[in-house]
């Protein structure tokens, strides 16, 4: 059975990864793997540009060198892992210039999807715009009480977002979005921490979530892009003076 030492019990920033797990051949070693892999290295695991060591994986995750290589192909498909001749495996390095075009494109990716989203949504979807709302609205008041709290919020956060976009009935857009969530994934991990404590950018945040309900329900595309472009691109402006 593979198994993982739970030494990064601390943010997940898997971006919904559940959701798409039935998919991703969890089913099977090799998924389930994939998925442990994913998880630790958009959860900071393993650092940046860090050598992925096959035996260091095998005692980790307890499996084999076959299921090993062939996750780790995966992820080096989804630009996760990179793969250098002859010398192994490596984690990506991270850059300013990668985080500004990620967020720039993931912010393009989003607004293409609300904008559908406005067009083909029905009562039902508006319904669960509302109830994710409500849920975030309620989790966001207790973000500064620990990082149980925080992690109620991460989670409800990405699911607001996530019913939101869901609303474009696009299979394809959301597997775009999917994959851009978790590129940006180990940057946002590096802002969220720098903000965890910090309730009145949580309170901020809030009013812009609040403010792209309304637009969204109002079925006002101009400003439900205006807004989400902005919204989705403060980890970028947040932390170019980090690097």
């Amino acid at each position: 059975m593979m198994s993982h030492s739970s030494d990064t019990d601390t943010l997940d920033l898997t971006y919904g990864l559940d959701t798409f797990e039935k998919t991703a051949g969890a089913g099977n070693t090799a998924g389930a793997l994939m998925l442990a892999l994913k998880r630790d290295i958009l959860n900071g695991v393993f650092a940046a540009d860090q050598k992925l060591l096959m035996s260091s994986l095998k005692e980790r995750y307890q499996v084999g060198t076959g299921p090993l290589r062939e996750a780790l192909s995966q992820l080096v498909v989804e630009r996760l892992v990179t793969v250098e001749d002859q010398r192994g495996y490596r984690v990506p390095p991270m850059s300013r210039e990668e985080m500004q075009d990620l967020y720039r494109v993931r912010a393009e990716i989003e607004s293409l999807c609300i904008t559908q989203a406005l067009e083909l949504g029905d009562l039902t979807w508006e319904s669960e715009v509302l109830a994710a709302m409500h849920r975030l609205a309620a989790t966001s008041k207790q973000v500064g009480k620990g990082l149980d709290e925080l992690l109620a919020w991460e989670r409800h956060h990405q699911a607001f977002h996530f019913v939101i976009a869901s609303g474009c009935n696009s299979p394809t857009l959301l597997q775009i979005r999917q994959s851009l969530y978790e590129r940006t994934a180990r940057y946002r991990l590096l802002w969220l921490k720098d903000n965890m404590s910090n309730q009145a950018y949580f309170d901020s945040n809030q009013k812009e979530h609040e403010e792209l309900c309304r637009l969204v329900l109002a079925r006002d595309k101009a400003g439900a892009v205006a807004l989400i472009t902005h919204h989705l691109q403060s980890p970028s402006r947040m932390l170019s003076e980090w690097f």
